[in-house]
């Protein structure tokens, strides 16, 4: 059965039917019906909502509950997702599995409260220090937004590394029908290396991202980009509409991506063959499917609402062989159907 439900609070929910009952976060416009959600409903499962004195507090809360082996998350805007980087990159250094939540907004600094997509290049290349990728995931439906949940902790425990939803204010906002999944007992993950008590019956677990000889920390983040190159191989998703015979491919992901489906759809009524390549993942980013595409496309457009942080990424991924442009709105804009359907005849 569908239910009407606002997109934070339907990633609320999606994450408690998912088997998470940890929630750790500090309220900020636009997701601040995220945590509200939590507020109300952990204590109706039995699980644990904090409202920490900060979001520094929140993301360290997180990393000491996944250690003990439970499924933890956090949610934050754009600058609060900024503070939590530090204990991100402890996450991802202890190789532990995590749910962060970035619904944007504009900026920089405190910018403003309407939708971004400008925190691009803080999810895929730069959320924290040192050496280490985090899974991202880009929904652009509240119904995805449930979807995606689930599947970014189920991949999060599978390669032991923290995961995101990169959404925004427009997803967050907004109201759709969505089909939640079945409430019930999630059967737990096994983590054979979590230190949640041994009893005896086995050797002390230690979870730590410190590493004092430069060998051993050489050697494990070796090991650590070996398990990246996993990932890249097996959970690169993107959706190819209207792709197979497109002289101009479209790419955008989040909500840009449902302007520009619009964009594509009137771009074929008069006859201009345009398709779109909507990246589900960010990171891995879906090479293959641009790489296909590449194949036969005369010209890539990335639409962001940014200032243009995927397009390196579409130009990487199909190595230069195409032109690729750039179309984008920031500071809380977002591009029309119409802005990018004149971008697609300009092309053509």
């Amino acid at each position: 059965m569908k239910v009407l439900m606002k997109g934070n609070e339907a990633l609320a929910e999606a994450a408690i039917r998912a088997g998470c009952h940890h929630f750790f976060g500090y309220p900020i416009t636009p997701q601040t019906e995220l945590a509200a959600y939590m507020s109300k409903r952990m204590p109706k499962v039995g699980g644990t909502y904090l409202q920490a004195e900060s979001e520094i507090a929140a993301i360290n809360m997180v990393l000491g509950a996944s250690a003990a082996g439970v499924r933890a998350m956090t949610s934050s805007s754009s600058p609060g997702v900024s503070l939590k980087g530090e204990g991100v990159s402890y996450i991802a250094g202890s190789d532990l599995p995590a749910l962060i939540i970035n619904v944007q907004r504009g900026g920089p600094g405190l910018g403003g409260i309407q939708p971004s997509q400008s925190d691009y290049w803080q999810a895929t290349k730069a959320l924290g220090h040192g050496d280490f990728q985090l899974l991202v995931f880009a929904p652009s439906t509240v119904q995805e937004m449930v979807d995606l949940v689930s599947d970014a902790f189920d991949t999060a425990d599978k390669y032991r590394m923290p995961a995101m939803i990169l959404a925004d204010g427009m997803l967050g906002q907004m109201m759709e029908p969505v089909e939640l999944p079945e409430e019930g007992e999630k059967a737990p993950v096994d983590k054979p290396w979590a230190a949640c008590g041994h009893q005896n019956k086995r050797e002390h677990n230690i979870v730590n991202s410190l590493y004092l000889t430069p060998e051993k920390l050489e050697s494990l983040v070796k090991d650590r980009f070996a398990r990246y190159e996993i990932v890249k191989q097996n959970e690169q998703r993107a959706e190819e509409y209207l792709t197979e015979d497109a002289d101009v491919i479209v790419v955008a992901y989040g909500a840009s991506s449902r302007v520009s489906r619009s964009a594509v759809n009137k771009a074929r009524e008069k006859g201009l063959k345009v398709g779109l390549i909507r990246p589900i993942t960010l990171w891995p980013f879906p090479v293959d499917a641009l790489k296909r595409a590449a194949s036969h496309a005369k010209h890539f457009l990335a639409v962001e609402m940014s200032m243009g942080q995927m397009v390196d990424d579409v130009r990487l991924a199909i190595e230069c062989k195409v032109p690729v442009h750039f179309y984008g709105r920031t500071g809380g804009m977002i591009p029309t159907p119409a802005e990018v359907l004149t971008q697609i005849e300009a092309l053509l």
